[in-house]
């Protein structure tokens, strides 16, 4: 499985991540650190269906992002997790 860096979108369902950078202008950028989206933060997605919002977890806070913003999140795959 590749580690390239991918933007938030690539990311399926159930499928694991780190931050690497976030994208866009700095009101963007700090409402999202706000949020927890910062670089080496892992995160979990849990709901990418291909279009529409996607919701993901990040510091164990479930936060849904429009796929503009998630475009603006490039991410590096983890391994898929095998828990609960």
């Amino acid at each position: 499985m590749s580690r390239a860096p991918i933007p938030l979108t690539d990311l399926a369902t159930d499928e694991e991540g780190a931050i690497i950078e976030l994208g866009g202008g700095r009101d963007f950028v700090s409402r999202l650190a706000t949020l927890g989206f910062t670089p080496g933060a892992p995160l979990r997605m849990l709901q990418n269906f291909g279009s529409g919002p996607l919701i993901v977890r990040v510091r164990d806070t479930r936060i849904a992002l429009g796929r503009g913003e998630a475009n603006k999140v490039v991410v590096r795959r983890m391994r898929r997790s095998h828990h609960a």
